[in-house]
């Protein structure tokens, strides 16, 4: 027996409640038959033109209206906080707890039996999964897409270019009217990043938790085949309230594994580790920091796409997107899991090919042995820092060297070109203040632009170490996400200028050389973190977000609250 549609508890009723829940609906031009027992689906919009890489979406949710119409379901948009990575200060990732509470509260407040999540850029993919995990009712993810690959002097351009030309500009190897033109030539289409940057492995990482239809992740937002997802995923959600198929029912433990193996294979962003254990910490599924390490240790990198490689998210489709590249690492998966089509993982890669085996490689010939996310310890890390070695410098991975302190991003921004600052190319750059309370919100500037001095010296790479956060789009050997945090106790807060710190990639172990007796001095005269945020929202957040290592998440959200509404509105 079908279960009966949450819809009905509101446009089922009888007298007054019904006559209003019903009554003021049709001042849209409803019929009495939208309200008889067709499924209502909610389309979950981050639509913003603050937003760039999701302003293309009242477009795309058109498609997915078409396909709930076809289905025989009833649509209806509805919006949410829309976090745009280039704008919002003081960083997106402040908002990413608030957008998700957004998605939470809009879902189980109102009449609907399934959602399409429209999400793009960084934090808005995140934030809706987490959101919908916690009400767990039917839920599908269409994401929107990565631009086509930028194209500047004769050559193909990224978001990952942004950071070589800032080096440049610094080291007086490009002219700012040079960059002025390149800005114009990277951005040259609706979508997000064309790299594998954060946008890119979300889309990834729903993709391969089974939240999306095979193919998803890797359309390009200006081809046509991306309203075609679009629509289909419009469809299926409406089989899927018939089926009562929940992100419950496939995000278990086996499908958190699958993302963690896949991010490893395309060489995905950093941030991924914050953000799936987020989402885990919702819907209850047990993920540790480890996890990420023991995971992926034996995962090659498949995807020869920047950062870590040569090529765009625009040739990893042509190539065969996600369902070939987890054909190809098939043997790392679960491959019997479900997926948002009713389908198992391996329905949906069998018959899926490489094109192009310069875009996606084989197990037998990988472009990096090395990949995934290093999970380092030690006492400048207790509860853990994370590492991409394949965006890292090889000869850096051990290392041992005296550290340049700065106690938060304003002191940095002064010094770090300043000529006479104490700096060579053996020094650790070390950034506090940065993490999730102390920022707050861990902003990603963790992999800070080297000092003048050294880039014109041709420097091209130093250790850096934060409780920060980087852009998926960036490159560099950079330790991040140390925790706990220099404004929560961490140890990172204690650091002097010339302390030696020793980065040991393989043992995978970051420790500062200093005796127990100094800490405890230095300790014992430490200042407590105070937030200068005495009210709103940022108040609550840096009171109630977790460290990295536990996802960044609020400790009230963990787990769900299930999609029952006690109270009528009547």
């Amino acid at each position: 027996m079908q279960k009966a549609l949450r819809s009905q508890q509101w446009f089922g009723k009888k007298g007054k409640d019904g006559f209003i829940y019903r009554s003021w609906m049709k001042n849209q031009g409803l019929p009495d038959d939208e309200f008889t027992g067709k499924p209502v689906i909610g389309i979950c919009n981050t639509f913003s033109e603050l937003t760039p890489c999701n302003a293309h979406f009242r477009e795309l949710a058109e498609s997915v209206k078409r396909g709930v119409l076809q289905a025989g379901g009833i649509p209806f948009e509805f919006p949410v906080m829309s976090l745009g990575e280039t704008l919002i200060r003081p960083t997106a990732m402040l908002y990413r707890n608030l957008a998700s509470m957004d998605v939470e509260e809009s879902i189980r407040a109102n009449p609907v039996d399934g959602v399409v999540l429209l999400c793009g850029c960084d934090k808005t993919t995140p934030s809706l999964v987490m959101g919908a995990c916690s009400v767990d009712i039917p839920a599908i993810v269409v994401s929107g897409g990565a631009m086509l690959t930028g194209k500047f002097q004769g050559r193909d351009i990224g978001t990952s270019d942004v950071w070589r030309f800032a080096d440049a500009l610094k080291s007086g190897a490009l002219a700012e009217e040079l960059l002025n033109s390149a800005e114009g030539s990277m951005c040259r289409s609706r979508g997000h990043c064309a790299v594998m940057g954060t946008a890119s492995s979300m889309a990834c990482m729903v993709e391969a938790l089974g939240l999306t239809l095979p193919g998803n992740a890797a359309i390009p937002a200006a081809d046509s085949r991306r309203k075609t997802i679009a629509q289909l995923s419009g469809r299926r959600i409406v089989e899927m309230v018939a089926e009562d198929l929940v992100p419950s029912q496939i995000l278990t433990r086996k499908a958190f594994e699958n993302a963690i193996r896949v991010n490893a294979a395309i060489g995905g962003s950093t941030n991924f580790v914050v953000h799936l254990l987020a989402i885990a910490g919702r819907i209850g599924v047990p993920l540790t920091l480890e996890d990420f390490d023991q995971l992926s240790l034996d995962v090659p990198l498949v995807a020869n796409i920047q950062p870590s490689g040569k090529y765009f998210m625009e040739d990893f489709y042509y190539a065969g997107g996600l369902p070939a590249l987890m054909n190809v690492i098939a043997p790392f998966l679960h491959r019997e899991v479900i997926t948002a089509n009713g389908k198992s993982v391996a329905e949906n890669i069998t018959d899926a090919v490489s094109f192009n085996q310069e875009v996606i490689g084989t197990l037998e010939q990988p472009f990096r042995e090395q990949s995934g996310i290093m999970v380092l310890k030690g006492n400048l890390c207790a509860s853990g820092a994370v590492l991409k070695p394949s965006a890292a410098t090889p000869q850096l991975l051990q290392h041992r060297g005296p550290a340049v302190v700065f106690e938060h991003i304003e002191d940095y921004k002064a010094r770090i070109d300043d000529p006479d600052l104490p700096v060579t190319a053996d020094s650790i750059l070390v950034l506090k203040q940065v993490g999730p309370k102390g920022y707050p919100g861990m902003p990603e500037v963790g992999n800070m632009t080297l000092p003048a001095k050294l880039l014109a010296a041709g420097v091209t790479d130093m250790v850096r170490i934060s409780d920060g956060r980087m852009s998926g789009t960036g490159f560099g050997t950079v330790v991040l996400h140390v925790s706990p945090e220099s404004a929560d106790g961490g140890l990172l807060g204690l650091v002097q200028d010339g302390d030696i710190i020793e980065l040991d990639a393989a043992a995978r172990k970051l420790t500062l050389v200093v005796e127990p007796a100094e800490i405890e001095r230095r300790r014992a005269v430490q200042q407590p973190f105070e937030s200068p945020y005495a009210r709103g929202y940022v108040q609550l957040y840096v009171r109630h977000v977790e460290q990295s290592h536990l996802g960044a998440d609020f400790d009230f959200l963990r787990g769900g609250s299930g999609s029952t509404v006690t109270r009528d509105s009547h």
